[in-house]
């Protein structure tokens, strides 16, 4: 029986425009690529729906709401797991970086076991070839928790560990800048106005005593090896010049246009939220992604909280003056050459056959199909 699929009578959103032609895919990679139709018996009429690369998602918080779809109703681990991947192929990513939270800071202390639970399950249903899409590692660090590094250096080598971000939730920086609005969420959230000021309290002294150390651990474990290292939330541009001086190439969701301009002057790459995009602003009160992007300071879209706002968010930058090809680049080859994986991301000739077939019903994309390495996964 041959693995050779023939795709055809599809535009192919290639790197450097769009084309009408087929696509055969042999042997889990792109094998031609070819203008115009087959002939050939058995090719697959797209009926000249869009084809595009299969998603790379580098942050997805998806798996923690599978984890706990409603407040105190905790779902077993493996079930959000696989479900979680479901919601992802569906979605056309075909790569995704699984971000999982490591160190509390009086948030949700059940997200410490949701990480733990999640790189057990991430090792165990890839070797056992039950995941519709590639899972990869994410690890999210919250420099001042005094519980990160002990976790971090459970985890630091892990064989599929493809990025690692700093983070800093403290009031008075980063999303957390402006301290009223850390205050409102807060006590929307349950908790007592003076409740709200003692920890506030808390957390600045604890940031002064663990932040700077668990910093110099962090940068000291991934020295000169070949994982990514990101800033979460930049939020001005000394801090942003001191992150490129260590060597950290990504900014990921910076709060405002001054941290995402200083991220564009030390050539980092940045990131920028789907939900942003598609919402049409940030649900937090940060700089809209239409806005950077109108600027030319998107490089990347991530999920962040919901897989399915990728392909959207990808239209919603073409609809705003942005070439097709370089919007699906957002969600395609940029994320996949961020992450120096060099064998995805593009419709090329010797590259995974990763793929999503599409259409857009009133600028909406719809999936019509995903293939992951030239096997049909939705």
């Amino acid at each position: 029986m041959s693995d050779e699929t023939i795709l055809t009578n599809a535009r192919l959103v290639l790197p450097d425009g769009v084309a009408e032609g087929t696509l055969v895919l042999r042997g889990g990679l792109i094998a031609e690529v070819a203008t115009g139709r087959s002939a050939a018996p058995g090719a697959l009429d797209l009926g000249g729906d869009h084809l595009i690369p299969g998603v790379v998602d580098v942050h997805t918080d998806n798996l923690e709401r599978q984890v706990m779809p409603r407040a105190l109703a905790r779902w077993p681990a493996v079930s959000a797991f696989l479900a979680h991947d479901s919601q992802v192929a569906v979605a056309g990513i075909t790569t995704v970086l699984d971000a999982l939270c490591l160190g509390d800071l009086g948030f949700d202390e059940s997200r410490m076991r949701t990480a733990r639970d999640g790189v057990r399950d991430l090792g165990a249903l890839t070797a056992a070839g039950a995941l519709k899409a590639e899972h990869l590692l994410h690890l999210r660090c919250e420099l001042p928790a005094t519980d990160m590094l002990p976790m971090l250096e459970d985890y630091h080598e892990h064989p599929l560990l493809r990025m690692v971000s700093l983070m800093d939730h403290t009031p008075g920086v980063g999303q957390y800048l402006d301290p009223d609005r850390y205050r409102a969420l807060r006590v929307r959230g349950g908790a007592r106005p003076e409740e709200v000021e003692r920890r506030m309290v808390e957390l600045t002294a604890q940031r002064a005593a663990w932040s700077e150390p668990n910093r110099r651990r962090l940068l000291a474990l991934f020295e000169g090896r070949d994982v990514p290292l990101a800033t979460h939330d930049d939020w001005d541009a000394e801090v942003v010049a001191r992150n490129a001086a260590d060597g950290i190439a990504i900014s990921e969701f910076p709060v405002n246009l001054a941290a995402a301009r200083a991220a564009r002057a030390q050539g980092m790459a940045i990131i920028a939220g789907a939900p942003n995009l598609v919402r049409g602003g940030s649900h937090s009160g940060n700089v809209s992604a239409a806005e950077l992007a109108r600027e030319g300071l998107v490089d990347i879209v991530a999920s962040d909280y919901v897989p399915a706002a990728m392909l959207e968010a990808a239209w919603k930058l073409a609809e705003g003056g942005m070439p097709l090809p370089a919007a699906v680049a957002t969600i395609t080859a940029n994320p996949a050459r961020a992450l120096g994986l060099a064998d995805r991301g593009r419709i090329e000739p010797g590259l995974r056959a990763d793929l999503v077939r599409l259409r857009a019903l009133g600028g909406t994309p719809v999936v019509g199909a995903v293939w992951r390495e030239g096997a049909r996964i939705a």
